[in-house]
């Protein structure tokens, strides 16, 4: 399910940025307030626009002013437009498709979905053919698409009418198994996963959850690690063994459960015998084994977002969590993360690496191994975190355009 291609116009700095032929792992550097907390916002939004509707994403983006506030500066007039190309199963036949999203005002200033569309090749000639098109709230889908030995001609086209011109199309029509691209590609919105990990979430008793995945917060963190440690045994013993090896200390973790029955994480340190509660222990080692927890998922997000994953770990342990997250994309999930961090850059191949750079409000993206420079400095044993660090990160590297 990977995506190959992102673009987005008008959402915040990002006023025109493609990222073509992405990789599984995607890691993106650049300075402060050049885009990058951005470019995953994109993701959030179009999650939130899927669970709740365009109106209420665009509220949580931009506050009260929502639209007005998420177009970019000096293109308010204009409309904010999001195109995925990606890689989805249908009908038991792997096929890449485009989602395309438009969303604008009305004369009176009322936010719509203005264009919605989703199509891909149904055979190895030809143009893409629309099987999501929506405009305005109205549009039609058609439902017997994995008829590919028949013409054109001779596909349903089923008209539908959305409850509200700011309900995205494949937020209804997903849920019928007969609309195979929607349902595929609301899956796959719903199912990925933007991290939001707080310390002070994770800590503390909880109530038990039917927990199959960690969180984005990390609140149910205890009950994550239970229903490893419960269902799926050799990958508990492998994460304990992994905080073993890299966080000096610790030797043992276990989830306790209270009197009340709420759940607790408790951790050993080698040198004393009674473990310590959470609480007591440093916010470093409960991140790490968070992102053991999140990264050894039996079951992979296909889309994994993870902004600064070195804050409050020791720099040492960069490298070896730079794998982790490269490991999980040759699981099957994708991953993108953001990092300021020379350590993780310097355990990350260059071909997937991207850096952002910002001029006069507006950010370019700029992948790395399309500078001859860097290109040539990696190959001759230099390290990307190092160029990193020398500034070499930029366009006066890039070949003329």
């Amino acid at each position: 399910m990977n995506i190959e291609t992102i673009r987005v116009k008008n959402f915040k700095a990002l006023r025109d940025v493609e990222i073509k032929d992405v990789p599984a792992y995607c890691v993106f550097v650049g300075r402060n307030g050049t885009g990058k907390s951005t470019l995953f916002r994109v993701f959030a939004f179009l999650k939130n626009c899927l669970a709740k509707n365009v109106r209420a994403a665009l509220n949580i983006e931009g506050g009260r002013n929502g639209l007005r506030e998420v177009l970019s500066r000096g293109h308010e007039q204009e409309d904010l437009e999001i195109e995925i190309q990606c890689r989805l199963d249908i009908a038991g036949t792997n096929r890449l498709v485009t989602y395309h999203l438009e969303i604008g005002e009305t004369s009176d200033k009322v936010t719509i979905v203005k264009r919605e569309i989703l199509r891909y090749k149904r055979g190895r000639h030809g143009s893409p053919f629309h099987f999501i098109d929506f405009a305005n709230g109205e549009g039609y889908a058609i439902n017997n698409e994995e008829a590919f030995d028949k013409p054109d001609s001779e596909l349903e086209r089923e008209s539908q009418k959305l409850d509200s011109p700011d309900t995205l199309a494949i937020k209804g029509l997903g849920q019928f198994e007969r609309f195979k691209a929607a349902s595929a590609f609301r899956q796959l919105i719903e199912n990925w996963h933007i991290s939001d990990f707080h310390i002070n979430s994770a800590r503390g008793d909880k109530e038990e959850e039917d927990a199959k995945h960690l969180s984005p917060s990390g609140d149910n963190l205890p009950s994550m690690a239970r229903y490893l440690y419960e269902k799926h045994r050799k990958v508990f013993d492998s994460i304990k063994q992994r905080m073993q090896q890299r966080v000096p200390g610790v030797a043992d973790i276990a989830v306790t459960v209270t009197e009340d029955g709420r759940l607790l994480m408790r951790y050993r340190d080698g040198a004393f015998v009674d473990p310590f509660i959470d609480k007591n222990v440093s916010d470093g080692t409960i991140k790490m084994f968070a992102y053991l927890v999140l990264l050894a998922d039996p079951k992979p997000h296909p889309i994994l977002c993870v902004e600064e994953p070195e804050n409050q770990l020791y720099p040492e342990l960069m490298g070896v969590l730079a794998e982790e997250f490269q490991q999980y994309s040759e699981r099957g999930g994708q991953v993108f993360v953001s990092s300021h961090s020379p350590d993780f850059l310097n355990a990350v191949p260059l071909e997937c690496i991207y850096w952002l750079e910002k001029e006069k409000g507006e950010t370019s993206i700029h992948r790395a191994a399309d500078s001859p420079l860097l290109a040539s400095l990696v190959k001759a044993g230099d390290l990307p975190g190092y160029l990193w660090n020398q500034g070499l990160f930029n366009s006066r590297t890039l070949p003329a355009s």
